[in-house]
């Protein structure tokens, strides 16, 4: 179900011409001479369009570094009086938000904690009432969409029709590359439910290491995202926060020169007329794989008669156990992901489980005497 956003349009706002938008600056001011140093060397590379910096960082312990405070405020607008570069920062309470806007800043973005408490953004939403200024919205830490769109909702309902979604991946306990999973399918859903909303790739704080920036910056380039939102410090080596994820301008400047940009539609006659006759097969298969799921199911149902009369339980490890195992396998032969084959397994298993259990809780039916 879409969701209607009243926004403008990014280049109503931002235009960028038919470049991705660039934000790029460090995690956190740390010193005037490291916030202006960073953002003249940022602006020479011509590929920067807003300077980002962390004046109010929350941390998760007491006693880290939590931002240098309102001072940085001054500190953003010599380095926008220097450069020319819009700014940027990140607002957490009502307060940051009114000494923000006193202060010039151009664009605001509510953070990935923020987002995920309705009271805070609320807040932060009733601090906007009356002001017409750039607002992106990152996803809550957690992979929950409704609080995404929910905060989006909150901010347009203030009256900010310059709004933006910024995708920066989300908490996994699972161990794996990333800092935070990109799990691309959310940030797809997003796109479906508002399809008029422009939103952004945060590659810096996905990795979490500088290695991975350029293959998640491209993925989301290729998932047609509007822009990235990159962390940079002038000596990355030295930062006071998240060292390992930032790069220098010059790094920054290199990454983005060697992305790769495409177009999201073809004005090409064969093209459309190929990709309709691809697009056609795929709806074909789409229609036959549901149907054969559907009848599978309705084979899950007759197990499930024969294992209510004969008093079984629906769950049957070894037997789960060996369909993961088979399945996998020629999944992997068939050159499918095997994250992708165990989750579409254990989607039907789910199924399969519910239409049993609907099975097994009813009676069967006595039948009529003749």
């Amino acid at each position: 179900m879409k969701n209607t956003l009243d926004i403008n349009p990014l280049k109503s706002w931002l235009d960028t011409g038919d470049k991705p938008l660039i934000i790029a600056g460090p995690c956190s001011a740390e010193t005037e001479e490291q916030l202006v140093s960073t953002a003249h060397l940022l602006a020479n590379t011509g590929k920067v369009n807003i300077l980002r910096a962390g004046i109010w960082k929350p941390r998760t312990r007491p006693g880290e570094f939590e931002g240098i405070g309102s001072i940085g405020l001054e500190w953003l607008k010599r380095a926008k009086e220097e450069t020319g570069l819009l700014t940027a920062t990140e607002v957490a309470t009502a307060k940051h938000v009114e000494e923000a806007l006193a202060a010039g800043v151009d664009v605001l973005w509510v953070g990935a904690r923020s987002t995920a408490n309705p009271f805070t953004v609320q807040e932060i939403a009733d601090a906007l009432q009356g002001v017409d200024i750039p607002v992106f919205v990152k996803n809550p830490v957690n992979p929950d969409l409704s609080l995404w769109i929910g905060a989006l909702e909150r901010i347009n309902r203030a009256g900010i029709k310059k709004l933006g979604a910024i995708h920066r991946g989300f908490s996994s306990y699972e161990k794996t590359a990333f800092r935070n999973e990109p799990m691309w399918d959310l940030a797809i859903q997003l796109k479906t439910a508002c399809p008029n909303l422009p939103i952004i790739n945060d590659p810096s704080h996905i990795c979490g290491n500088r290695e991975l920036l350029p293959y998640i910056a491209q993925k989301a380039m290729d998932m047609d995202m509007q822009g990235l939102i990159i962390e940079s410090h002038i000596d990355p080596s030295v930062a006071w926060t998240d060292a390992k994820q930032q790069v220098t301008p010059a790094a920054l400047a290199e990454l983005i020169d060697h992305l790769t940009l495409r177009k999201a539609a073809s004005d090409n006659p064969s093209f459309e007329d190929k990709l309709a006759e691809l697009r056609s097969n795929i709806d074909k298969l789409d229609d036959l794989i549901i149907q054969k799921i559907g009848e599978r199911m309705k084979i899950a149902e007759k197990i499930g008669e024969y294992k209510r009369d004969n008093n079984v339980t629906i769950l049957q490890v070894n037997r789960w156990d060996e369909i993961v195992q088979k399945r996998t396998k020629l999944a992997e032969a068939l050159s499918l992901g095997s994250e992708f084959a165990t989750k579409f397994l254990e989607l039907i298993h789910n199924e399969s489980i519910r239409k049993q259990n609907a099975v097994m809780n009813t009676q069967e039916q006595p039948t009529a005497e003749a």
